[in-house]
């Protein structure tokens, strides 16, 4: 195997003196000298046993950004770039191209311990005139991903760029300029798709979404774009896109970035049948080189200054960033007025725009009874009526106006498919005698054992997905067995039932196979889980609930522990809050992976807990070494828990673990 040379001795200072020489001599209009910065030391980082690449996404390189105030968040100061450079190379980082990539992935090339992948968005044409020249100057390889109907413009086609104004043609890198770059060596022209750099109808809303996931609503017709219809719609895009650049360059793309960041197992399939082995998204993160499908990238924004690049850089190997939950019901956001649910909804968005938390659990379920069983959904769907087609527009307005995370919180087990006979057939069950009967101490719940069930729920969960743009997925606290349940697993063994540790694995391995569901349609959601408090203070308890505290930690990304101590009849809250948090941080990994989900109403009188006492509750969680918390529920329409002291314990403005 050979290994890829690193382009500059690391600490030459041959690049540097050069840059320097055509900054002083003006070579470099508009670019003033690099400001030193300290080269921290890197280890070589893996995720497990593997290498990781570093993927860098700009936009448009002009000499005139205004520091980080300028309008286009996207843009960054040709001296920035220059600096960025330096910095890389300096701090020993080697950019590599999409042939070291490739190569690597084959076994026929070991890539430098800090590779790093340059890439320049949607084709503006500072690419050209101010990036090219240096990255010929650093011999750095990149990629430029062209949108092809823009390219393709007449003359007089005008777009409004990010809402900055209007770009036409001229605005753009030519076809020639594109050949001279990808002549170099130094250039690989990807597609940014054809025309999916855009939004379409994705709800009777009328929210515009990605055009490359989103299932559009014909408002005319009332209905959504079928699978079919968007894998056709995609496929002609693509190819189109793939056939003007072999044409005009000679040379198919081999790499897809997705416009938005937003891609899917459709859109990745495609892709693939087309000749593009490596598709870029913009999750942040590093990426494993022997995967470049749905590759994370970190979006240069805000014109950087490179210590806040280097902290991206290293963003996976820093502490972990707090998390503070809004926990919402939507059934508060409906009603059968649509002036008033527009109404609500306004009070709901100024109120999470006040509290600033960073993740908002949204109930993508009705439950107007408060059962917590699913009858009805706010999404379309094949199994149960559909309330009003409300998630989808709801959690959209969370993501795009407040800037929050949005979870769908969803049963994993508790759906009511509104026929009693087919109901019971399918649920969980327990034996009286030799007959296995439906078994509902609480909620009224499907089987994981049965086939039928588990398609019935995994289609529901699809639908979900293919629906709507989320981040994560809460799984409800329905997802128990107790000690009695489920004869479903054993029905023709009266008496039979799963053990303690069958049923526990049997519920996460089904929690496993929605998320798997859902990341056909939105591959970078999340997963958390509601627990029982009890099952973390008195690990036995596994055998009434079939939960394990440590084994949720390992199957999911966060696990929400209901850290509700009325509920949970505690004499002293405050002790029992304290002894909470003390068994969670003696578990490895448990703080971290932790979620102290707060009652905000006492059940037993149904009164509301004053704000203080949250925040009170809160101040003492991060006292005790919580990381991450967030209550249940939220009346906004009541704005209770009050306003203040929960703005204070609660909100997350900035991360505190960046440097500022």
């Amino acid at each position: 195997m050979r290994r890829a040379a690193a382009r500059f001795p690391r600490g030459s200072g041959l690049v540097g003196a050069v840059v320097l020489g055509l900054l002083l001599s003006g070579c470099l209009p508009g670019v003033g000298a690099p400001t030193p910065t300290p080269i921290p030391a890197l280890e070589p980082l893996t995720e497990g046993e593997t290498p990781v690449l570093r993927v860098l996404s700009y936009h448009d390189v002009r000499d005139d950004v205004d520091g980080d105030l300028d309008p286009d968040r996207f843009a960054v100061s040709t001296e920035r770039l220059v600096e960025h450079f330096e910095w890389l190379r300096e701090s020993g980082y080697t950019p590599v191209s999409v042939d070291d990539l490739l190569a690597a992935g084959r076994g026929e090339l070991d890539l430098p311990d800090h590779p790093v992948l340059l890439t320049f968005d949607d084709g503006l044409r500072s690419v050209y005139t101010k990036v090219f020249p240096l990255l010929q100057l650093y011999e750095f390889p990149a990629v430029v991903a062209v949108v092809g109907s823009w390219q393709d413009a007449p003359e007089g086609w005008t777009i409004d760029y990010d809402g900055l104004g209007e770009l036409g043609p001229e605005d753009f890198v030519s076809w020639d300029e594109l050949r001279e770059m990808q002549a170099s060596g130094l250039v690989e022209v990807a597609t940014h798709s054809w025309d999916l750099h855009r939004g379409v109808t994705g709800n009777p809303f009328g929210n515009e979404q990605p055009a490359a996931v989103t299932r559009i609503y014909d408002p005319e017709q009332n209905r959504y774009e079928s699978d079919n219809e968007h894998r056709a719609r995609i496929r002609a895009d693509l190819e189109l896109a793939s056939s003007r650049i072999e044409e005009e360059i000679g040379l198919a793309p081999r790499v897809v970035v997705w416009p938005y960041g937003e891609f899917n197992e459709v859109t990745e399939e495609i892709a693939a049948e087309l000749g593009m082995p490596v598709s870029l998204g913009l999750v942040p993160g590093v990426q494993p080189i022997d995967r470049l499908t749905g590759v994370r990238r970190y979006l240069v924004t805000a014109n950087p200054q490179v210590e806040s690049l280097g902290w991206f850089l290293r963003r996976s190997t820093d502490a972990t960033s707090p998390i503070r939950v809004v926990h919402v019901d939507l059934d508060y956001v409906y009603d059968d007025d649509p002036a008033q649910m527009e109404r609500n909804l306004d009070v709901l968005l100024d109120r999470i725009q006040a509290i600033r938390p960073s993740d908002v659990y949204l109930q993508a379920f009705a439950d107007p009874q408060g059962d917590g069983t699913a009858a009805s959904l706010y999404f379309p769907n094949r199994h149960l009526p559909m309330r009003a087609d409300l998630f989808n527009r709801v959690a959209w307005q969370l993501r795009t106006r407040v800037g929050v995370r949005v979870f769908a919180w969803m049963p994993l087990l508790a759906f009511d498919l509104g026929d009693a006979e087919r109901n019971d057939a399918l649920s969980v069950k327990r034996w009286e005698g030799d007959r296995a009967v439906p078994s509902r101490p609480d909620y009224r719940r499907l089987s994981p054992w049965e086939p039928e069930a588990r398609g019935i729920i995994a289609e529901i969960f699809e639908d979900l997905a293919a629906h709507a743009a989320f981040d994560g997925i809460l799984l409800h606290d329905d997802a128990y067995l107790n000690d009695r349940e489920d004869a479903s697993a054993f029905p023709d063994e009266p008496g039979r039932l799963p053990s303690m540790r069958e049923r526990t694995r049997a519920l996460l391995d089904f929690g496993d196979e929605m998320a798997a569901v859902v990341r056909r349609h939105r591959p970078a959601i999340q997963t958390a889980r509601n627990l029982y408090a009890r099952v973390v203070l008195e690990p036995e308890s596994e055998a009434w609930f079939a939960q394990n505290f440590e084994l949720s930690l390992e199957r999911y990304d966060h696990t929400a522990v209901m850290a509700m101590p009325y509920m949970e009849g505690a004499r002293n809250p405050d002790r029992w809050l304290d002894r909470l948090v003390d068994r969670v941080s003696q578990v490895p990994g448990g703080l971290e992976g932790t979620i102290f989900e707060l009652q905000s109403m006492d059940w037993r009188d149904q009164t509301h807990i004053p704000g203080e006492q949250m925040a009170d509750w809160m101040r003492r969680l991060e006292r005790r070494g919580a990381i991450h918390f967030g209550y249940y529920p939220d009346d906004f329409i009541l704005g209770l828990p009050e306003l203040d002291p929960i703005r204070e314990a609660l909100s997350v403005e900035t991360d505190p673990w960046r440097p500022r």
